[in-house]
C-alpha cells in the first residue's frame, strides 16, 4: 500500500514528500537547505533520461534499473501523452538500511522512515532509496511519482497511486505480470468492481486502504491496454491537467465515451491474458500521438 498525506500550506515555501510505502507529508522548505549535492561527494554518479543519480556505491550493479529509468519518461510520453520534464530530477541511493537512515536522520529529520521516498521542495525533486529487496521496485515506484509531478501541476491521489503501481514493475511485466491482477481477479469473484468515482473521493490517507490501492491499479490497467475510448478519456484529462485547466472528474469522461465502464473493467480484467492475444503492451498506443517519443534532455 502507498498513501499520500497532506497539509495545505499557504503561502509559504514547503516540501512535498512521497514515501513508499505507507505514507507523505508536507515539510518546510528549509528542511532541504543543507542537502549535499555536490557530484565530488558522492563516489558515483550517472544520467539516465531525466535522472541523474547519485550513489555510495558502483552503480555498475543497479545498472538495469538505471535502463529503466531512462526509458520510463518515453514510456510515459508514448502510452500517456506526457512531455518529459523541464528540469532533472536528482535520485541518491545508498548500499545499506543504516547508511541511508543516518542521511535521513541529518537532513530529513522530521521525515519518519521509510524504505523510499520522493521529496519536492524548491528546487528538483529527489528520490532517496536504499539497496532492499525490493529496491528496483521501490526505485521505479518513487521515480514515476518524481516524472508525474514534475510534468502536471498536480496528480489526484488515486491516480497518482495507480500510474505508479503501473510502472513500478519492469517493463515486461507491467502488463500482465503485475501481482495486483492476481488479486483483483479474486475479488471479482464475489464482488464487482467499484465505480471509479468511489475513488476519486478518496483525497486523504484514512480514505484509502489495500483494497483502494489495488482498484486504482485495476483502473489505469484498463484505461493504458483497455477500450480506445478508455484510453483517449485518460489522455485527454492528463492533457488538461498538463495544462492547467479544470478537467472535472474522470469517472465522468470515461461514463460519456464507454457506457458501463464497470462492467467493462471486470470483463477487461477477468479476460486479459498473453495466451488469448491480448496486444503487445510496449507497442500499444504508441501510435496515439504524433508517433515519435518525446525527447529526452540528456
Amino acid at each position: 500500500m502507498r498513501f499520500i498525506l497532506q497539509f495545505a500550506v499557504l503561502n509559504l515555501q514547503f516540501a512535498l514528500v512521497w514515501f513508499r510505502p505507507l505514507a507523505a507529508a508536507l515539510l518546510w522548505g528549509a528542511a532541504l537547505g543543507a542537502w549535499p549535492a555536490v557530484a565530488a561527494e558522492w563516489p558515483d554518479s550517472r544520467v539516465a533520461g531525466p535522472f541523474i543519480c547519485r550513489a555510495d556505491f558502483s552503480l555498475v550493479r543497479v545498472e538495469p534499473v538505471l535502463r529503466d529509468l531512462a526509458q520510463l519518461q518515453s514510456d510515459l510520453g508514448a502510452m500517456l501523452g506526457l512531455t518529459a520534464p523541464g528540469e532533472r530530477i536528482e535520485i541518491y541511493l545508498f548500499h545499506d538500511r543504516v547508511t541511508y537512515a543516518r542521511y535521513l536522520e541529518r537532513y530529513l529529520p522530521n521525515v519518519p522512515y521509510r524504505r523510499a521516498l520522493y521529496v519536492k521542495s524548491r528546487g528538483p525533486g529527489k528520490v532517496l532509496a536504499y539497496l532492499s529487496r525490493d529496491f528496483e521496485v521501490d526505485l521505479r515506484h518513487e521515480c514515476t511519482h518524481a516524472l508525474l509531478h514534475a510534468s502536471l501541476p498536480w496528480v489526484p491521489l488515486w491516480l497518482d497511486e495507480g500510474l505508479a503501481q503501473y510502472f513500478e514493475v519492469a517493463r515486461s511485466e507491467r502488463a500482465y505480470g503485475h501481482p495486483n491482477l492476481v488479486g483483483i481477479r479474486a475479488s471479482l469473484r464475489w464482488d464487482p468492481p467499484p465505480p471509479l468515482a468511489d475513488l476519486e473521493k478518496k483525497a486523504n490517507l484514512a480514505d484509502m486502504g489495500r483494497t483502494e490501492y489495488r482498484i486504482a491499479w485495476a483502473w489505469v490497467h484498463f484505461m493504458i491496454h483497455g477500450p480506445p475510448e478508455a484510453h483517449k478519456a485518460l489522455v485527454e484529462y492528463l492533457g488538461e491537467l498538463r495544462s492547467g485547466g479544470e478537467p472535472g472528474l474522470l469517472s465522468v469522461r470515461l461514463q460519456q465515451r464507454l457506457p458501463e465502464p464497470e462492467q467493462r473493467l471486470a470483463e477487461h480484467l477477468r479476460s486479459w491474458n498473453r495466451r488469448i492475444g491480448s496486444p503487445d503492451p510496449q507497442d500499444h498506443r504508441s501510435d496515439s500521438f504524433s508517433g515519435r517519443l518525446p525527447t529526452i534532455r540528456e
